[in-house]
């Protein structure tokens, strides 16, 4: 039996999930939490084969979080249940570590099945997330763009794009408001636009965002 943890701060997935995998004979849902204090209380004392997390996880400022969860607990594989962008984060998610990336909207025998990959010891990529890939390497020039972006910057624009100002993105990512400005020009010159509408329009078209 495949012992299952997960971490999303909506109480609505988590229940979803935990009413679906009850009674399968191939899982047991030891636990489930909401933020990300609760996750390293439970990896701290618990034996977990597959974490499903979501990315927006409260207290998970950024996927340099979730390669830290990686490095410290080898023996949990990550299986990312986001509604965050496939098109940028999943290569980047991937890259860091994760066993899978599953969207939101995916069925959810779907996310069974890809659980039981993942716990074969495979690295499981969807369709989109093979395009997306992809797409990285051969899209047209002016359409890999956000091909510059660092992935702190997508996460600096993904807050503003919540409509969140400076002080509140440096805030949750523990660094100076200042630096978040810098992030912003930078973004604003990557992109080549002259204002917050226009950076959030282009990331949006580019499905950065």
């Amino acid at each position: 039996m495949i012992k299952i943890c997960i971490a999303d701060s909506f109480p609505v997935v988590a229940h979803g999930l935990q009413s679906y995998f009850y009674g399968n004979s191939k899982f047991e849902v030891i636990a489930s939490v909401r933020n990300l204090e609760s996750l390293l209380h439970l990896l701290n004392n618990k034996s977990c084969a597959i974490l499903i997390l979501d990315i927006e996880l409260e207290g998970l400022a950024s996927i340099r979080d979730v390669k830290s969860l990686i490095k410290d607990y080898p023996e949990t594989k990550i299986v990312l249940f986001t509604s965050v962008s496939e098109q940028m984060y999943a290569p980047t998610a991937i890259k860091a570590g994760v066993s899978a990336y599953v969207p939101k909207n995916t069925e959810l025998k779907d996310l069974e099945h890809t659980l039981i990959k993942v716990a074969e010891n495979g690295v499981v990529l969807s369709d989109s997330v093979k395009k997306a890939i992809e797409f990285l390497g051969k899209g047209k020039k002016a359409d890999r763009l956000f091909k510059k972006l660092s992935t702190r910057e997508i996460e600096v624009l993904r807050y503003l794009n919540d409509g969140k100002k400076n002080k509140e993105v440096a805030q949750i990512l523990g660094l100076d408001e200042k630096t978040i400005s810098t992030y912003k020009l930078r973004l604003l010159a990557k992109l080549n636009v002259s204002n917050l509408v226009d950076l959030l329009k282009k990331a949006k078209d580019l499905d950065v965002i």
